[in-house]
């Protein structure tokens, strides 16, 4: 095949499917870009080198889907779960952070939730109603775009900066300047970071945690990406350092969202959980109270009317399978940072590609040292604006979503590791070099 593709087909394709044309595949949401290339792909009988979407590229965890196998034997999908969870999810879900992330929480703060997305979701809903006066959610950009869209949809007022211009001391005075306005009532990142893979030292979740108490501001920390970056090679073993790193040894005011759809490969049964500082949870706040015609406790109110209006509870087999697996990996049956270093691996070899055809790595330091290989990297081309790149992209049968959406500062575009079989690297070093011969001049 030869490349660019032909214009007027792939046009035609984004009209279609209810784009004006192949300009708005720039700004389009990431199922948008998906949906949009499937159909490109269907059209012209192209197989694209897709790096759009953040889904698991390695199989589901046998453990959890013997477990949900059993359960579902065992008669479990006639019952409705128990909007809390299951005994078996909140013990393991307790006992995982215990092992992996050194957080020492009792087995009530565990509640499962339809992924991390119900729970940002939820959270989201829930900590904008606590006080009047805290209206918004500051978030640590580049972030995940679907989370700011469920503020725009609750009607939360969204604040943000970016993490790259504000690493070590500079992190303290750019979340003082947010928090002194009195309007902040959460902050709200992922470790590592969704699209640049960037890590949190230590050292500044002791500034998120100092400050957050100092402030009454409530951390969300979003460890979708749980232990998965891989510079140290020591890393997963449970009980023993290194752990995740998170917040919570600095503030009782954090909540932790624990995903099994990057660690477990288990994305389609949407398996996650939150784990909320006890102090947090047992808080009560007379204005919730007030709305909710209830004491106002913050874990009773996220469980019983936040997460209940929404759903009437994680799916009951899934719980266990979740439960399964959480289990094993305590017990060192199932080694998930060994498993998920596949990402490693070909993020590396995606970003060599790259860097070879003309390309470079927009966000390419973690503070002192070299960005971590992992599930996302972040990529550009000369100054060219991310919307740009999609859009020019596309006609080599390659898809990625601009930074922008995720707002960054800086120009490029975000490509996830995940999808990219052994057997496409040769094709996609031959379209980014096409790609590069096409447009090196202009």
């Amino acid at each position: 095949m030869t490349f660019p593709l032909d214009k007027q087909q792939v046009d035609s394709v984004c009209r279609q499917f209810g784009l004006h044309n192949f300009h708005e595949l720039g700004t389009a949401s990431i199922r948008q870009l998906v949906g949009v290339v499937k159909d490109i792909e269907r059209a012209t009988g192209v197989e694209f080198v897709h790096m759009e979407i953040g889904e698991p590229g390695l199989p589901a965890s046998a453990i959890g889907i013997e477990a949900e196998h059993q359960a579902l034997l065992n008669g479990c999908g006639s019952h409705y779960p128990n909007i809390v969870g299951i005994p078996q999810v909140k013990r393991w879900g307790a006992e995982f952070l215990r092992a992996f992330a050194n957080i020492d929480r009792p087995d009530e703060c565990v509640i499962p939730t339809v992924g991390s997305m119900q729970a940002a979701f939820a959270l989201n809903m829930l900590i904008s109603q606590l006080d009047e006066k805290k209206d918004t959610i500051l978030f640590v950009d580049p972030c995940f775009p679907v989370q700011k869209m469920q503020c725009r949809v609750i009607g939360t007022r969204v604040e943000a900066f970016d993490l790259a211009d504000h690493r070590g001391d500079k992190l303290r005075a750019e979340l003082e300047r947010h928090f002194q306005t009195g309007r902040i009532a959460a902050v709200l990142y992922s470790n590592p970071n969704n699209p640049t893979w960037m890590c949190l030292e230590d050292s500044e979740l002791r500034i998120i945690g100092e400050l957050a108490t100092q402030y009454d501001v409530i951390v969300l920390e979003d460890l979708a990406y749980f232990n998965m970056d891989f510079r140290d090679p020591n890393r997963g073993v449970p009980y023993q350092a290194p752990y995740q790193p998170s917040v919570a040894p600095y503030t009782h005011n954090c909540v932790q969202l624990v995903s099994c759809s990057k660690m477990f490969s288990y994305a389609g049964q949407r398996a996650a959980y939150v784990s909320v500082d006890p102090v947090l949870a047992h808080r009560e706040y007379p204005a919730l109270g007030a709305r909710l015609g209830s004491r106002g406790e913050f874990i009773q109110a996220f469980a019983y009317h936040f997460l209940y209006a929404l759903s009437s509870g994680v799916c009951h087999s899934v719980q266990y399978g979740m439960a399964a697996m959480l289990q094993a990996a305590c017990e060192g049956r199932l080694n998930y940072v060994a498993d998920t270093r596949e990402y490693e691996r070909r993020a590396a070899k995606i970003k060599e590609l790259l860097v070879k055809n003309g390309f470079h790595i927009v966000y390419d330091k973690d503070d002192q040292q070299e960005v971590g290989d992992g599930f996302f990297f972040t990529f550009g081309y000369k100054d060219w604006t991310g919307e740009k790149l999609v859009n020019k992209l596309i006609y080599y049968g390659i898809s990625a979503i601009a930074l922008s959406s995720t707002g960054a500062t800086r120009q490029g575009m975000r490509g996830c590791a995940s999808a990219i079989r052994d057997d496409q690297y040769e094709e996609l070093d031959r379209r980014l070099a096409k790609f590069n011969e096409d447009f090196e001049n202009e």
